[in-house]
């Protein structure tokens, strides 16, 4: 129990303490010059998969449906 305490005492601190710092930039910061030089693509070698494609025609059944508006329904 006084584990708990002291550790919830000490995360409410080490809050406070973040929360009350302040920082300013002196110097505005850029970022470094990089030279990149071409480089080689790694040989690969694979063959595609086989794809077939076609249609098909089906038949399906859907089920008759019936509606009647009520009273006072005007769509």
């Amino acid at each position: 129990m006084v584990i708990k305490r002291v550790m919830a005492a000490a995360l409410v601190a080490l809050a406070m303490g973040a929360g009350a710092c302040t920082a300013e930039v002196e110097e505005k910061g850029e970022a470094p010059s990089v030279d990149v030089d071409g480089g080689k693509m790694p040989q690969v070698d694979g063959e595609p998969a086989k794809v077939e494609v076609s249609t098909d025609t089906q038949q399906v059944v859907t089920p008759e449906v019936n509606v009647t508006p009520t009273e006072g329904d005007d769509k």
